[in-house]
């Protein structure tokens, strides 16, 4: 130290934290995908280092008497028993602010794309309460998607949380990528949770596109990688996204996809102690469905539209995540594998999808032009097996009628090719002349 220098205010602050002896766990046990530490005092959620430098991080999930259960955030090979531990002093914090556009992040929100640091605004605590139920704004603006079935039989308003269902290999990481271009929101935010790697760069590149991905803020957690990085791939997405609309921004959130953000959860749930439940999901996974889920929507100034694709198992909607996801969200959008099949894409199921907000932001003119293609639709449906004999006879159902009439019309207006985008007014106005002929033939 230099002869009459005195170290003051913040400087002394520092050199105390320095001088200071820093407390050491040691890991007691390696089982299965966690670790145990004792000898560490630190709470749920706080990250710890485990090993000498560089070390592994791995976050705190459960505390025992006189011990806590870590998962990591990295591969755990080469972690033994007696192996140093020290606690890195709080939770988890994610970048913000506009120099995120055009980046891809990992689950902790670090910069995997080889473009450089980020040059971001301050870090917030992944964490974050939910808007207040009483001070949320009303939902009653539509969000253009650039999708025509979805604009118009489904619309979706701006603080709406919709799920996208579906089994696999039906087209729903397709048809968000459409949303991703088509969208009038400010800004995307794009979660892709336990996706193949090989994906990525094709949905990066192929499907978002350069100028999908300008706008977008995009938070990738691989389905190799460890089952608590795809449950921060989540938060950090939504914590990204939060950090918009408190600037008063309409954000759209998507997430691919919301079952597999529910199996990371069942992992950790597992490894953490806690009992198997329905078809062996822990009680936490569903109240942490919850919890991610109404963090999205409408605050007291702009909004989180939230668009989360929902895995079916085995085309079973009724299966536990898809049933609990449903009762959550503002609305549902089936995907039908027998359309899928014969090359009807955006694979739709118009009367098996429900938007719950679309009789708040959409006018009554638009409503009545909705339900007329929704009769017709659900008449061609009824009589669906009389036609595919040949029982059917015409003059029987004026609606099945027209619905047979006019088949193309109405195939062409529900479907749309991948690469077009189709602006609110225009799918409005082809909505209305298809209904008119649908009208007059009925």
């Amino acid at each position: 130290m230099i002869a009459g220098w005195r170290p003051k205010g913040a400087d002394y602050a520092a050199a105390l934290a320095a001088a200071a002896p820093q407390r050491v766990g040691v890991v007691t046990s390696v089982i299965g995908l966690g670790l145990e530490v004792s000898g560490l005092d630190c709470a749920l959620g706080d990250l710890v280092t485990v090993g000498e430098h560089p070390g592994l991080d791995a976050e705190v999930v459960a505390a025992l008497d006189g011990s806590v259960r870590c998962m990591p955030l990295g591969r755990l090979a080469g972690v033994a028993a007696g192996d140093p531990v020290r606690t890195k002093g709080g939770a988890v914090l994610v970048p913000t602010g506009p120099g995120l556009f055009g980046r891809v992040l990992d689950g902790l929100g670090r910069p995997i794309d080889g473009k450089g640091p980020l040059l971001s605004g301050p870090r917030v605590a992944i964490d974050n309460e939910a808007p207040n139920a009483m001070k949320r704004a009303r939902i009653d603006t539509p969000l253009q998607t650039g999708v025509r079935v979805l604009d118009t039989m489904t619309t979706l308003g701006k603080g709406q949380r919709m799920g996208l269902f579906a089994g696999s290999g039906v087209g729903k990481s397709s048809l968000l990528s459409m949303i991703a271009r088509g969208t009038d929101a400010e800004v995307s935010v794009i979660a892709l949770v336990g996706e193949r790697g090989r994906e990525v760069r094709e949905f990066l590149e192929d499907d978002l596109g350069a100028a999908g991905l300008a706008r977008s803020v995009v938070v990738v957690a691989t389905s190799d990688e460890p089952a608590l990085m795809r449950m921060r791939a989540a938060f950090t997405a939504t914590r990204i996204a939060e950090s918009f609309r408190d600037q008063g921004q309409d954000v759209v959130l998507m997430m691919d996809s919301l079952t597999r953000v529910a199996m990371a959860q069942r992992e950790i749930g597992l490894s953490a102690g806690e009992p198997p439940a329905t078809r062996g999901y822990p009680p936490s996974t569903f109240s942490i469905l919850a919890r991610l889920l109404e963090r999205a929507g409408t605050a007291e100034t702009g909004s989180v539209t939230g668009i989360y694709t929902v895995l079916v198992d085995g085309d079973d909607h009724n299966e536990p995540i898809a049933d609990a996801a449903r009762s959550i969200l503002d609305g549902h959008v089936v995907l039908d594998r027998k359309l899928a099949v014969t090359g009807h894409f955006p694979s739709v199921d118009v009367l098996g999808s429900v938007s719950r907000v679309a009789t708040k932001v959409n006018s009554r003119p638009h409503l009545d032009a909705a339900a007329t293609l929704r009769r017709v639709l659900a008449a061609r449906k009824a009589a669906q097996d009389l036609i595919d004999v040949g029982a059917y006879q015409a003059g029987t159902n004026p609606l099945v009628d027209a619905a047979l009439n006019h088949e193309h019309e109405v195939s062409g207006f529900l479907q749309q090719p991948m690469d077009e985008s189709t602006a609110h007014p225009e799918s409005w106005q082809r909505l209305g002349h298809l209904t008119s002929i649908l009208g007059a033939a009925a």
